[in-house]
């Protein structure tokens, strides 16, 4: 498949950074309002109410949708179900920041799911840049001490970003591997309609999950409410939109560097709401992964 990154397609990767980072952030306000896996369910619930007057016609008998109901359970599963969640919980313990940046190892398990999994073909320069991003991860890690990678220790908010991470990469290569019918592709909503459906099940039932195995409580009121409302409109609808046109246009792997913006993005936010400011070592990081999403890019 023939791929080219232009600058509108270029515009559409740099929305999803913007609002997933302040995804992490919101997420990182409210981790005391709801539960993680609560939250993944409750924001794709409300998009689901919001997709449905725009797609409903998805769920006619005989739709695109009954006929690859296989492939819409899988992305659903992949991009709603367990990357959110796991984003979530990562969360609970660790900084937007720091999730972000762990989240900045996107490059190197796109060239590696696409490679194993899908015989995409790697160029040096993806090569290289992937490892400008992963040294970036690496300083977040250690703090800006070398040393400590030799001991190297998680905090679980870490791991769970990682596994995010290889979760949406997997995601974004199934996007790109067979075509969906005409019906599905029609208008933006019924695509994303037949991902969410699926998606508000799987992540139903790890919410269902989450309550019989732990106590939980919501703290319901203004601030959750507006939570919800940005966490389902802007990282949900709009940011999945533009990633899914931006990964048909461009490929998995170009836009998984673009991702890499998003720590950059929620630095500033935490800055500005969180008073969480930057290290000299996140600074060194940025440096970075800017340098892998521009070596990568060039043609």
């Amino acid at each position: 498949m023939d791929h080219k990154l232009t600058p509108s397609t270029a515009f559409l990767l740099i929305i999803p950074p913007l609002l997933w980072a302040g995804n992490a952030v919101v997420g990182r306000v409210v981790s005391d309002l709801v539960p993680p896996i609560t939250l993944n369910f409750l924001r794709w619930a409300i998009a689901f109410i919001i997709l449905l007057p725009l797609g409903y016609s998805i769920f006619r008998k005989g739709s695109g949708l009954w006929q690859n109901r296989k492939r819409y359970a899988l992305l659903g599963l992949l991009g709603i179900g367990l990357y959110n969640a796991l984003q979530y919980m990562a969360l609970q313990s660790s900084t937007p920041i720091n999730v972000t940046l762990v989240g900045a190892s996107m490059p190197i398990w796109m060239l590696l799911v696409g490679f194993l999994f899908y015989r995409a073909q790697v160029a040096n320069k993806q090569v290289l840049g992937a490892m400008l991003s992963m040294a970036g991860v690496f300083i977040v890690l250690s703090h800006g001490e070398w040393r400590q990678l030799m001991a190297m220790k998680f905090v679980i908010g870490d791991l769970f970003m990682i596994v995010a991470s290889i979760v949406w990469a997997f995601y974004s290569w199934s996007l790109v591997q067979s075509q969906d019918s005409a019906e599905v592709r029609r208008n933006w909503a019924t695509f994303l309609l037949a991902q969410v459906s699926f998606g508000v099940v799987w992540s139903g039932a790890f919410a269902a999950g989450e309550w019989t195995l732990s106590s939980h409580q919501i703290q319901w009121g203004w601030p959750l409410a507006i939570a919800l409302a940005y966490v389902a409109v802007g990282p949900a609808i709009i940011a999945f939109r533009c990633w899914g046109l931006g990964v048909q246009r461009a490929g998995p792997t170009t836009a998984g560097f673009f991702s890499n913006l998003t720590p950059l993005f929620a630095a500033l936010m935490s800055s500005a709401f969180l008073g969480e400011m930057p290290h000299a070592y996140h600074a060194a990081a940025f440096v970075l992964i800017v340098s892998g999403i521009v070596l990568s890019s060039r043609r």
